[in-house]
């Protein structure tokens, strides 16, 4: 690519839109521009980029089998009825009609379409296993598209699924997958941990996320770098922190906090430690009320919640519906005469004593047990803290923020339930399909290679997935010499497959060496006036020597460093 006259453009100032390191330095470069709110164009050199991720993506894929096509985007509303998930999606999912009135959406996800592919082959356990896999556009209503590439509206996917006869095939060909996305991900040169996670939508009976460790993660992520445990916070076992209490059960007593509504307030109102004290919250579950107790010290856990319940939505109730339970203001919430169902956390069961909302304006109970009230369940409904250690090893967890750039599902039957995907066993009897599916976000994973590789100069490139690999610096285009030398080493290097830039605009060296810094070309090579000695420049962009070499050592030392990589 000769940028003289090609598609090539930088910005020198910030990008005031941008509230990301690599959102910012991706616009600046030339390789995306927002069109909207979440949507964004892959320009030249970007396009470039997420072209030799896919190929990465292909070639590890291939090398387990697995097959390529590309389904529609516009799908049938009625088979996300039909699977349970046009509810599930919500309003996150992109709706509309045609010309005959009939409902469409833009696709979330794949996972009906690619059960009525596997449809049209699989009719006994002969035709199983199997994988297939697509890399084509989402869509998700994003109410907050943000940080760039890594939350929009539209974005690139490679999804896949497996199909198998039993469980113990759908593990086989889990594992396949899962060893496949970590040579792909180290292929691209990502920073990059394995956690457990909730499946969320998707349902099913396993989900792991690949997550790039990266400060402006969304995600936060639990470790333990002892034994090697990690999971998403939105699942992460809390180990038990309250000993249970040897007390001796006093008295329950009707206090009266004027105006004390929080739990900082009340504490200083009636003298007591902060560790006695368990909030009720009320929570809207699937259209059905319930109060969930934690210790006041700790927060519900949503993720957890719709997982024990089952539940499609779970959201906190409103503060009019609140006060309508609860008979009182907001903020003196107690379980004790509560009509609606009441949920606990573990460490709440290990208690006496303790101090709750009396559902009765400007007052609480002190010395309240667990006897004190009905409850219909005692679970882990709670956050993880810094105050916990590893559920497997009880040693120090450390707290990590990541960027999801591929999940793993064990989805189970789910699907082939939802839409009759059944095969004939050797028995001649009818079974469900087992099926898997497997997620990479391609321009999050673009997004965290910048999070993961820059300077203050611009973008550090991994050389497998550089724009280009090298790039040809003329100093000064008015130089014959430097002309022809940079034309003879562009066609040496081209014709040997090594992907170049040749600089031969008419601009000034330096704004040239920002240019190539800012894009994050992984080899420069300058060429100036010592080509009348046959020597050029060359530099890593992720070092700071340079060395000078022979013209005609060049090709074979740029070789060096390419498979040094």
């Amino acid at each position: 690519m000769k940028l003289k006259h090609s598609y090539f453009y930088t910005l020198r100032e910030e990008s005031k839109t941008e509230e990301s390191t690599s959102g910012n330095l991706l616009t600046r470069c030339g390789m995306i521009k927002k069109t909207s709110s979440g949507v964004y164009m892959y320009l030249p050199l970007g396009y470039k980029v997420i072209k030799n991720i896919e190929k990465i993506i292909r070639e590890e894929l291939e090398n387990i089998g697995a097959g390529e096509l590309l389904m529609p985007a516009l799908i049938p509303e009625e088979l996300y009825v039909s699977s349970g998930r046009s509810d599930a999606f919500g309003s996150d999912m992109f709706r509309l009609k045609d010309r005959f009135d009939k409902s469409y959406c833009l696709a979330p996800t794949h996972e009906e379409l690619f059960t009525i592919a596997a449809l049209s082959k699989i009719k006994s356990y002969k035709d199983l296993p199997f994988s297939i896999y697509q890399i084509q556009d989402k869509f998700r209503d994003e109410p907050r598209s943000r940080y760039g590439l890594i939350r929009v509206r539209e974005f690139l996917m490679k999804d896949a699924y497996s199909f198998d006869k039993d469980e113990k095939g759908l593990n086989d060909s889990y594992n396949q997958m899962y060893n496949a996305y970590k040579k792909i991900f180290t292929r691209l040169g990502i920073d990059y941990k394995i956690v457990r996670s909730d499946t969320g939508c998707m349902g099913g009976l396993l989900s792991e996320e690949f997550q790039a460790i990266t400060d402006i993660g969304e995600d936060k992520l639990v470790i333990c770098d002892e034994c090697g445990y990690a999971a998403n916070s939105d699942v992460a076992s809390c180990t038990l922190l309250t000993k249970k209490s040897d007390e001796n059960i006093k008295i329950r007593e009707l206090v009266k906090t004027p105006s004390a509504g929080t739990i900082e307030e009340v504490s200083k109102y009636l003298d007591e430690d902060k560790d006695k004290f368990v909030k009720t919250l009320i929570y809207n579950i699937d259209d059905k009320y319930y109060a969930l107790l934690v210790k006041g010290c700790h927060e519900v856990n949503e993720a957890k919640l719709k997982k024990i319940l089952n539940a499609s939505s779970v959201t906190l109730a409103e503060p009019s519906k609140v006060e309508e339970i609860t008979n009182a203001k907001v903020g003196f919430a107690g379980p004790i005469g509560l009509d609606v169902p009441i949920i606990i956390d573990n460490e709440v069961a290990s208690m006496k004593n303790f101090i709750v909302g009396a559902n009765k304006s400007d007052y609480h109970y002190k010395n309240v047990n667990l006897e004190d009230f009905n409850y219909i369940l005692t679970e882990d409904i709670r956050c993880i803290t810094k105050e916990d250690k590893c559920p497997l090893c009880g040693k120090d967890l450390i707290f990590k923020n990541g960027i999801e750039i591929g999940n793993t599902f064990k989805l189970g039957t789910k699907y082939s339930k939802a839409l009759d995907l059944t095969y004939l066993d050797k028995s001649n009897e009818s079974k469900y399909v087992w099926m898997g599916c497997y997620g990479i976000g391609l321009g999050r994973c673009m997004a965290s290679v910048v999070e993961q590789n820059h300077d203050d100069k611009g973008i550090i490139w991994p050389m497998e997935i550089a724009p280009f690999k090298v790039s040809i610096i003329i100093v000064n285009t008015n130089d014959d010499a430097q002309n022809d030398a940079a034309n003879y080493l562009y066609t040496e290097l081209k014709s040997n497959g090594i992907s170049t830039i040749l600089d031969d605009r008419n601009e000034r060296a330096g704004v040239k060496f920002n240019d190539a810094d800012l894009i994050g070309i992984p080899i420069r090579i300058t060429i100036g006036n010592k080509i009348n000695d046959q020597l050029v420049e060359i530099k890593e962009r992720k070092k700071d020597s340079f060395e000078e070499i022979s013209l005609y050592d060049a090709l074979a030392r740029i070789e060096d460093i390419i498979d040094g990589e």
